[in-house]
């Protein structure tokens, strides 16, 4: 329940973007007042947010990107690949350093403070229906930025764990685990086994996903889940296997090209 009762109020008048962002902090999660014992163990938020907003994760392609160290330099490191090569990326990372904007990129630039306001204005209704928290809020404003802007691809980074990360409602064309360790155990488990079991979460049906590092404890896990998502485990340090198995996600490179060589004819 949201104890500020000035909030709400605002929204009978125009915010600006100082009073959108302190809305929008006020949704920030009861754990990180009240411990875990208010964590709240499922998508259903962001799940109901997006379809409110006509599902705009599925308008485009992404990568996911979960584990302990590193995710965020890996993330910023394909999407400046990928903006060199052509591609307009999409970006979301959290947390931010300075402005909250620093979480939702496109090439390289943040979006607008005009776009938060409004978006949070669009979904003011559903925000005080479910009650989501502010990660939930900000990764459907991320995806529906995104789709608005028909980005061709997004980098995504994970923001805790990923089997119940409020990012993890996409069908990404490859998903990347950096590593593992001991981090959030309060919410993701007190050995590395559970927390590699969290991360691996967003491996998903036939989709490659490569590993950046596995530990004797991880890398069972890891094929295990993969083993019954029908997909083979790539690790890193093994070039050969990572190259096949990223071949078979090369035709949206060609295809992409020639779908705008095509459009350029038109």
């Amino acid at each position: 329940m949201n104890t500020n009762h000035n909030i709400p109020f605002l929204f009978l008048f125009s915010m600006d973007y100082q009073q959108t962002l302190d809305y929008l902090f006020s949704r920030l999660p009861m754990f990180s007042r009240i411990g875990a014992a208010a964590y709240k163990a499922d998508l259903s938020n962001t799940i109901e947010l997006c379809n409110s907003l006509c599902n705009p994760q599925q308008k485009f392609k992404t990568v996911h990107i979960a584990g302990t160290n590193g995710k965020g330099s890996v993330s910023h490191m394909l999407a400046a690949i990928l903006q060199t090569a052509g591609y307009k990326t999409g970006l979301y990372t959290s947390p931010h350093l300075k402005d909250f904007r620093e979480r939702i990129k496109i090439d390289g630039k943040t979006v607008s403070e005009e776009f938060v306001i409004d978006f949070t204005n669009k979904i003011k209704t559903q925000i005080e229906k479910l009650e989501p928290s502010f990660f939930e809020i900000t990764v459907a404003m991320a995806f529906d930025y995104f789709a608005q802007e028909k980005v061709d691809i997004a980098i995504i980074e994970t923001g805790m764990g990923g089997r119940l990360d409020s990012t993890n409602i996409i069908t990404p064309e490859v998903s990347v685990i950096t590593n593992i360790g001991f981090d959030h155990m309060q919410f993701l488990g007190d050995t590395l086994e559970k927390i590699a079991f969290e991360k691996a979460g967003i491996i998903k049906q036939g989709i490659p996903v490569v590993i950046g590092e596995a530990l004797l404890e991880t890398k069972p896990v890891f094929e295990k889940i993969a083993e019954e998502k029908k997909q083979i485990c790539c690790l890193a340090n093994e070039n050969a296997e990572v190259k096949t198995q990223l071949e078979a996600k090369s035709s949206f490179s060609s295809n992409y090209k020639k779908r705008k060589s095509t459009d350029s004819n038109l």
